[in-house]
């Protein structure tokens, strides 16, 4: 399966952005979708994931800002971020992993990585 991520951009804090993750060559309903983001010199980390079976899964900075919904019709998983501060600035990545739920935040797990989306919040 390709991974294609898209939607990042150049917000003011405090706004919204909806990042997509789009796949082709195979089916998100076998997987579990993970994002992850790398902000400038910092390691990458996982940020949420959308299980094939529905669950889902939020590093607390983002919980109750960032929801991760899945489209199976479009075959896209989606990101949407409210409430963006500067500190979410990073590319964000989309990846897949067949892991046990216990370990989706490991980053180790996951496959099919997209390219990236660069999301920049100002202050």
């Amino acid at each position: 399966v390709q991974l294609q991520a898209s939607g990042g951009g150049l917000v003011q804090a405090g706004n919204s952005l909806t990042l997509s993750c789009a796949a082709s060559g195979g089916l998100f309903r076998s997987y579990t979708v993970g994002w992850f983001r790398q902000a400038p010199g910092k390691e990458r980390e996982f940020v949420a994931c959308f299980s094939w079976d529905g669950k889902t899964k939020y590093v607390d900075p983002v919980k109750g800002r960032f929801t991760i919904s899945r489209d199976s019709a479009k075959n896209t998983v989606f990101l949407q971020m409210n409430s963006l501060k500067p500190e979410d600035t990073a590319v964000y990545y989309c990846a897949t992993t067949t892991v046990i739920w216990g370990r989706v935040t490991e980053e180790i797990h996951y496959r099919n990585w997209g390219q990236g989306t660069q999301v920049t919040v100002s202050s």
